[in-house]
């Protein structure tokens, strides 16, 4: 892909499930257009979580430039809506030097406000973030479920009852403002002055899952164990209720052997990818590419 191809500043999205292959197409066709990769991994953004969230290597990051990688530390709030705006202010000076920039994750709430918008919600509130998620972590996610009923059954009848952080994020915010989450959705697509082209990578189940595991042994050679060991003091943050690690402090906490630690590791990130497809098969404007 040239950046000849492209008449007018043009946002390139190239999406897709973890461990599809996501970086590496990403930076051969930023190579090709003579541009830079925005990540748009929510947890690629924590520099002291490199191991854990496959982020792209110093080697890779010299090939091409990227931005929002590491620009962040574990105990510092991050949003979708702040992305948005980071990504929005930047835009301008990357396009001033190339018609393309691509964006690159699988954080598809991330990489839809900056396509098209997201709610102005508020700041989490701290005291309460943790209420919930201290709730969540005793009480599961029947009763997680029970609770955003009560709080808002608008949205409890329209929501996806598997994704527990989008029903903790309702509930914290139902909570906060004493008001339904729902009627702080506007559902209002906003338009950009540059064109978007989305792209979706995939590959047949058996070959995602088998590069899943095999990247997860590869994450404990490169010392995922010694991240997360680290990272303990931190565990109760929102950056770590991630996929990974929540596995590894369980057996820090002496409750997993570190084999059934990795294995389900695999087991929960193999779940994870499904997941994220599901959230971009559900957006038909995204070209699906399929790999091999």
């Amino acid at each position: 892909m040239n950046s000849r191809n492209f008449n007018k500043p043009t946002l390139l999205v190239i999406a897709g499930p973890t461990a599809v292959g996501k970086t590496q197409y990403a930076i051969q066709t930023a190579i090709a257009c003579e541009s830079v990769v925005i990540s748009a991994d929510s947890r690629q953004f924590y520099k002291e979580m490199k191991i854990g969230t496959a982020a792209p290597t110093e080697e890779e990051m010299e090939q091409v430039p990227h931005y929002f990688v590491g620009h962040l530390s574990v105990n510092e709030y991050y949003s979708a809506s702040r992305f948005e705006q980071d990504v929005l202010a930047l835009l301008p000076s990357l396009f001033a030097k190339s018609n393309v920039v691509i964006m690159c994750g699988g954080s598809g709430l991330y990489i839809d406000a900056v396509c098209h918008g997201i709610d102005d919600l508020p700041d989490p509130d701290p005291q309460i973030r943790q209420f919930v998620h201290d709730c969540f972590e005793k009480e599961g996610i029947a009763a997680l479920r029970a609770q955003l009923r009560r709080l808002d059954p608008a949205y409890y009848d329209h929501c996806n009852l598997a994704d527990h952080k989008r029903m903790m994020r309702a509930v914290e915010v139902s909570l906060q403002m004493n008001r339904p989450y729902s009627e702080f959705l506007k559902n209002n697509r906003k338009s950009r002055d540059f064109d978007i082209v989305k792209v979706c990578l995939c590959r047949p189940r058996a070959e995602l899952f088998n590069r899943i595991n095999r990247r997860t042994l590869q994450m404990m050679e490169q010392g995922f164990l010694e991240e997360a060991r680290s990272l303990l003091p931190y565990r109760h943050l929102n950056a770590l209720n991630t996929v990974g690690y929540k596995e590894l402090f369980a057996h820090l906490d002496g409750k997993l052997t570190l084999k059934q630690a990795v294995t389900d590791i695999q087991t929960h990130t193999r779940r994870y990818a499904k997941r994220q497809m599901t959230w971009f098969n559900r957006d038909n404007s995204y070209e699906m590419v399929t790999l091999s």
